[in-house]
């Protein structure tokens, strides 16, 4: 399964009862968190995401609501007991400040932070089940997309025909990856006999904040869902290029020109404090649109 769940849909300013940004890419049975805008701790309660579950956190860019509530999640996950390593990524400027933050508060984390610097479009994570990948946007700083791609989705368990045949419960999350049972007997249960094919594997996009630019189709050319900012509606298209930010038209010609198959959009300016045109003006241009809203969690198909 590949699903990305809404934390935080709001540009700048918090308003409207909308937050900064952040999402929580599901990816089979990890979690990743993208962004951290101001207020994702007090999202993550709400909704219930387990932070001990999150052990790679992706910051696109050093604009403050995109990474504000950063340094307080990360030392909450040590005051919550937390002892296992935790992959930061960012632009490189990132470790400098947030050791800062660390050093005037004497603060010692209980785990390691492993910091990798943003600087050259490529692979990121890899193995045999998933890839996530980075490529530069068009900001008015320096500006990151990240790409998640299932390389081996998980078949599908049929619990009825794996308990007739003697396969316990929980053995099923092995059999998802293809694993054989074999009884106290010694007799082996194939795979295939009691599970069926995986799905065809799924990519998610997230474009991050950025300029109008036709390049960046190419770059997310194909995947099953772009998220991609809209922080204005078309009337104000001069106004999102001086502030190197998109309109509702501009992130449909993306998906468009990209052949991707949904578009999620948010990164809503706080001027509007109702989100109802910017769904219509972008499935005007991309009809397979939707609104990111907080708390809701989509499902790539």
């Amino acid at each position: 399964m590949l699903a990305v769940t809404i934390l935080g849909n709001n540009s700048a300013i918090p308003a409207f009862d909308r937050h900064p940004t952040a999402q929580v890419i599901t990816l089979d049975d990890h979690l990743f968190l993208i962004d951290c805008g101001e207020g994702t701790q007090t999202q993550m309660n709400k909704y219930k995401i387990r932070r001990s579950r999150i052990n790679h956190i992706f910051i696109s860019h050093l604009h403050g609501d995109h990474y504000f509530g950063l340094i307080g999640l990360i030392t909450s996950m040590g005051l919550l007991g937390r002892i296992h390593d935790l992959h930061l990524y960012g632009p490189p400027p990132l470790i400098g400040i947030f050791n800062m933050q660390l050093q005037v508060a004497d603060t010692q984390l209980p785990y390691k932070i492993i910091f990798h610097p943003l600087g050259d479009e490529g692979i990121l994570v890899s193995d045999n089940r998933f890839q996530i990948s980075c490529f530069q946007v068009f900001h008015r700083i320096e500006c990151w997309g990240f790409i998640f791609r299932q390389i081996r989705p998980p078949r599908r368990v049929n619990a009825e025909k794996a308990r007739i045949a003697g396969v316990p419960s929980s053995f099923f999350d092995r059999l998802k990856w293809g694993e054989n049972y074999e009884t106290q007997q010694g007799s082996i249960i194939e795979n295939s006999s009691v599970t069926d094919p995986a799905p065809k594997a799924k990519s998610y996009a997230y474009s991050a904040d950025t300029l109008f630019n036709p390049e960046l189709a190419a770059k997310v050319s194909g995947v099953d869902m772009l998220y991609h900012e809209t922080t204005y509606l078309k009337d104000l298209e001069e106004r999102a290029v001086k502030r190197y930010h998109c309109t509702t038209i501009q992130a449909g010609t993306i998906a468009k020109y990209a052949g991707v198959k949904q578009l999620l959009i948010g990164h809503f300016s706080s001027k509007y404090d109702r989100l109802d045109d910017f769904e219509k003006e972008t499935r005007d241009v991309f009809p397979n649109t939707d609104l990111a809203i907080e708390g809701v969690s989509y499902l790539v198909q």
